[in-house]
């Protein structure tokens, strides 16, 4: 298998599916060296980071390489009622250590699971699994046997009764139902001792509490009742792109029933986290980042304090009395945008990321040398196995690749001797080139190919402009005469030595 960053050139294969794709996320990024430098040291360091440059250079695909890159999260967030101010949960972070023990407690405090059959025969009968008629076992809700289509649980509500004839049957199914339970106490000897032992319904099996068991149990339940909010078993990457406000900050789910006790959820199991808190010891990424508007604000204080209460944000709800502070949000930024969105971030969340991580301006281009040509086939051979829909690129149809790449580095970029890293369209470019291979049931993506599918993949722009000589005329084709008249096209081609109302 042939390797980019040992280099070969593109006479030294016959197909991508001979080009190996590197495992480390960060080598799959085609041309951003500083970019993939630096998002290395935002991951060691943990360093905020901001990615400027049009769509489809690869910011996307940094920002989830660096949180692969970060170490495995330590924190588990969990919410804890509060018995004297239920409005006002407590927070609290366990760590994975005391995550570990504290699930094994739970899990010897919940006994062991048996078949019905290994239960001792009379349990077996009171829980609802086995028929005392004809001995056949069967799932708890069924009332009636399947075999003998007799009720399961032993009748004794006619016993004695003098109009067992004519209500014998109503009293046999009404008691049976009765009969059934859900949890069944009994003694047992077990090293000499007896003991305490409690079976319970399990679904189609049966759960077993020894002595030791049920005093685990006890302590539990002699607990505050509380709720994960950020489990430890979480992902590291955190994707907020065009999120809302309770989304990106976190929210208070509304109680019909105003949290009643009895009747109600608990506050504290209504909190409901934000991709700020979930991004805990993690990457928070926001692509098109000025999108967000005011929000820009909530994440500058959540990057300052690296804490962020959450509380409810509809003031109809009952939600809205209730408020989580100190909740743990300490992440990685990384945030993106295009270079004219720049005006549109905020100030001080410039400050914050300049003054602890880095603004990286991504490349659209890179030197047409043999080792960027290498690296271009092996984008090749990545999006082939991405897509998986495709077949392999043969050597000549990488060729052609390269040739639309060095043509859109000089039309976009103005760069002579170049290769274009606005690999987004390149890709659209392969994807198309292996549609038209599948059509034809070709077994490699060939030259001709991608030469057919640079004409079907051109911007809807190019197309105009061939079909009706510029874009400005192919939009008059779709005005009326009266839209004509008020166009400002219409105006300045009518009205060259006046530019003043066409603004108007």
């Amino acid at each position: 298998m042939l390797a980019a960053d040992e280099g070969f050139g593109l006479d030294d294969f016959e197909s991508t599916s001979e080009i190996s794709i590197p495992d480390d996320p960060l080598k799959r990024v085609v041309g951003q060296d500083e970019a993939v430098a630096l998002a290395r040291i935002a991951a060691n360091q943990r360093r905020h980071f901001l990615l400027v440059g049009p769509p489809g250079t690869g910011k996307s695909m940094i920002a989830q390489a660096l949180s692969l890159h970060l170490p495995a999260v330590t924190e588990e967030i969990r919410i804890v009622h509060n018995p004297e101010n239920p409005e006002r949960p407590l927070v609290e972070v366990k760590q994975r250590d005391e995550v570990v023990s504290e699930r094994t407690r739970l899990a010897g405090a919940e006994g062991d699971l048996i078949d019905p059959k290994e239960a001792p025969i009379n349990v077996a009968e009171r829980l609802g699994y086995k028929c005392v008629h004809c001995g056949t076992y069967s799932s708890p809700t069924d009332r009636m046997c399947p075999k003998c289509g007799r009720p399961k649980a032993a009748a004794q509500g006619n016993v004695g009764n003098p109009f067992g004839d004519l209500l014998g049957g109503i009293f046999e199914v009404t008691f049976a139902q009765m009969g059934g339970r859900d949890r069944v106490t009994t003694t047992r000897q077990q090293f000499g001792k007896e003991e305490v032992v409690v079976y319970e319904r399990a679904g189609d099996m049966i759960r077993v509490l020894d002595q030791k068991a049920l005093e685990k149990r006890r302590e539990v339940e002699k607990e505050s009742p509380r709720k994960v909010l950020v489990p430890i078993t979480r992902r590291p990457f955190v994707l907020a792109t065009g999120a809302s406000e309770t989304e990106l900050l976190g929210d208070v789910r509304h109680d019909p029933y105003g949290g009643h006790p009895q009747l109600g959820t608990q506050p504290y199991d209504r909190v409901v986290a934000g991709a700020i808190h979930e991004a805990h010891q993690g990457v928070l990424f926001i692509d098109e980042l000025p999108q967000l508007g005011h929000l820009q604000r909530f994440i500058l204080t959540a990057m300052q304090e690296k804490r962020f209460p959450i509380s409810g944000r509809n003031p109809q709800s009952a939600g809205a009395s209730v408020k989580v502070d100190m909740v743990p949000c300490d992440f990685i930024f990384v945030g993106a945008c295009n270079i004219q969105d720049l005006p549109h971030i905020l100030s001080p969340l410039r400050s914050r990321i300049t003054g602890a991580g880095y603004e990286v301006l991504v490349e659209t281009t890179m030197p047409d040398t043999d080792a960027n040509r290498a690296k271009l086939a092996q984008f090749v051979a990545q999006e082939i196995m991405v897509d998986k829909r495709i077949p392999p690129a043969s050597r000549d149809a990488v060729g052609v690749v390269v040739e639309e790449a060095r043509r859109r580095a000089k039309t976009l970029d103005n760069k002579d001797k170049g290769l274009s890293l606005r690999l987004r369209e390149l890709g659209g470019l392969i994807r198309s080139a292996g549609d038209i291979a599948v059509t034809e049931e070709a077994k490699r993506i060939e030259a001709d190919h991608v030469r057919r599918a640079v004409k079907v993949s051109r911007s809807i722009e190019d197309q105009i402009r061939e079909r009706y000589g510029s874009y400005s005329a192919g939009v008059g084709t779709d005005l009326s005469s009266a839209q004509r008249e008020a166009s400002p096209y219409h105006y300045w081609n009518e009205h060259k030595a006046d530019d003043v109302q066409g603004y108007q």
